[in-house]
């Protein structure tokens, strides 16, 4: 049994855990794995000290920042816009640029379903080794999921897919492989951290008759702390951590794929 398990204590701190037979957890005391299998999902149980915990399956947007990484993952008000604008569907075919943590990967693969595919291309071995991790201990068996330890700069195996996802540091290299693989109408979205990077790669977007309907945007987010008569924003938000481009593929055809060497 390998269980995702999220553990909140009085002051609303969050705890990712994974439940297995026999784990103890050291948390404001101790916990017994044991104790929390086969719990109600949202039980209520106490560590050595007395600490109370309430028991949660993570959200979505709760287990994302806590995931273990090497690399920023996308925080999920940004993978939520991403898949929303990007159009994801269930049964969608699926190509992700850069696994990094595999954050973004388990969105897709939740979005996409059973019936549909996803296909990621990861460069480091690192990345790719934890993505793997990640998505086996919390989202579990992907038969659909294709992991691939390639260069996507070199080009995509697959073609006509039906939406691109790249979180690279040079998406704009990467326009004419993914003109390539995306079919007519399909969905390219790409995600940046610095307005100079966002810049070059509107503008090869813009310039590249293979896609149209360029659109770039940024995600805020503000929570509101609501106590009494004390009703107002909290001190900190999650301002700006990226930049979203979305582009749709037009009908345009690309230039012939390059003849292989006698």
């Amino acid at each position: 049994m390998n269980e995702p398990v999220l553990l909140l204590d009085r002051k609303g701190r969050r705890y990712l855990k994974v439940l297995r037979p026999g784990v103890r957890f050291q948390i404001r005391g101790e916990l017994a794995g044991d104790d929390l299998i086969g719990l109600k999902e949202g039980s209520r149980v106490r560590s050595s000290t007395g600490e109370s915990f309430l028991v949660l399956r993570p959200t979505y947007a709760e287990l994302v920042p806590l995931l273990p990484r090497q690399s920023q993952v996308i925080y999920p008000k940004d993978s939520g816009a991403m898949l929303v604008f990007g159009d994801v569907f269930a049964g969608a075919t699926v190509i992700e640029g850069g696994s990094g943590s595999g954050a973004l990967t388990i969105g897709l693969l939740r979005v996409v379903g059973p019936h549909g595919r996803l296909i990621s291309y990861e460069v480091r071995e690192d990345f790719a080794r934890l993505a793997r991790r990640n998505v086996a201990l919390f989202f579990g068996e992907a038969p659909n999921w294709t992991l691939k330890l390639k260069d996507l700069y070199q080009g995509f195996e697959e073609s006509g897919v039906d939406r691109i996802f790249i979180d690279l540091a040079e998406p704009f290299r990467a326009l004419e492989v993914s003109a390539r693989a995306l079919r007519p109408g399909g969905v390219l979205v790409c995600y940046v951290p610095t307005v100079l990077q966002l810049k070059a790669t509107v503008e090869a977007l813009d310039a590249d008759p293979c896609f149209a309907a360029v659109q770039s945007f940024e995600t805020l987010l503000r929570d509101w702390q609501v106590k009494g008569l004390s009703v107002r924003p909290v001190h900190r938000m999650v301002a700006h951590s990226g930049f979203i481009i979305v582009a749709r593929r037009t009908a345009h055809e690309t230039a012939q794929e390059p003849a292989e060497p006698a």
